[in-house]
């Protein structure tokens, strides 16, 4: 896509699933790109390894051989926040891109939630996602370059889930995050965007994807009939980060099979 080869990127939450996919996608289409994980170095290892092993999209044009550098932070942590996004400067020579994919759930009927599981999904998905996206554009502002940041937030962000009331207010308030930072900075040339995904095959949906029946009962929620992917969503990440999207900031993409659609409306069953 125009405008990535030679871009540095840094994807927190990059060690598996949708982190990952969009780690190599950057990676393929020629971007040096900083792989944050939290705990399991050799997953951040692996996706580095695929990144590698991954054929490459961009059209070459870009100079030096995109690089990769992987890096151990809680986003949850102000300190590590600032150390992660320090080592992906230094190590990569700068920073242009931002995704803030890392995010958490828990699955519990609202009224027994605990505080403490409460305040840890809002520490990661929320709080988290501000501290990297303000230490980024503090480089973006000191080095006056135009950077980019993506938010990858969720159809849950306007859809309401039950059961996971810290994720849904994590997403809801990430659209405003979205929209305040796209606002705020537009002037400065920096753009900030979300990527909304819908139902997708990755390993935090592994209780849904892998039992056949509730796989059914998600399909049927899907105009487009499945489950998407995560290459899918990398690729639409991708897309917002280029040149392509050089006149798109404090925007949404729900990239979702028309899942915000409601399907359950194909039917005019509520005015007939």
């Amino acid at each position: 896509m125009k405008g990535l080869g030679g871009k540095r990127a840094l994807v927190t939450g990059a060690s598996s699933g949708l982190g990952r996919a969009i780690a190599v996608r950057l990676f393929q289409e020629g971007c040096s790109v900083g792989i944050n994980y939290l705990d399991c170095r050799e997953e951040g290892e692996e996706t580095e390894r695929i990144a590698h092993d991954a054929p490459k999209l961009g059209d070459g044009k870009a100079g030096k051989e995109p690089g990769t550098v992987v890096i151990q932070a809680d986003i949850s942590s102000e300190q590590e926040v600032r150390r992660m996004i320090g080592t992906a400067i230094r190590e990569m020579g700068g920073l242009d891109i931002l995704v803030n994919n890392a995010g958490i759930q828990v699955s519990k009927a609202s009224h027994e939630v605990e505080m403490p599981e409460f305040d840890s999904v809002l520490n990661v998905n929320l709080r988290g996602t501000f501290m990297c996206s303000r230490e980024a554009i503090h480089h973006f502002l000191a080095t006056r370059a135009a950077g980019v940041v993506i938010n990858v937030s969720s159809v849950h962000q306007i859809v309401p889930k039950p059961k996971y009331i810290g994720y849904s207010a994590s997403r809801g308030a990430m659209g405003a995050l979205t929209h305040t930072l796209a606002l705020e900075y537009a002037d400065r040339g920096i753009r900030v965007n979300a990527v909304a995904p819908g139902a997708t095959a990755t390993p935090i949906n592994r209780s849904w994807a892998e039992d056949p029946k509730k796989l059914e009962e998600v399909m049927r929620h899907i105009p487009l009939g499945r489950a998407g992917t995560a290459e899918e969503m990398a690729a639409a990440t991708a897309f917002l980060c280029s040149d392509e999207a050089s006149y798109i900031t404090g925007q949404t993409l729900y990239v979702d099979g028309g899942l915000t659609l409601y399907a359950d409306f194909r039917t005019a069953w509520s005015s007939e």
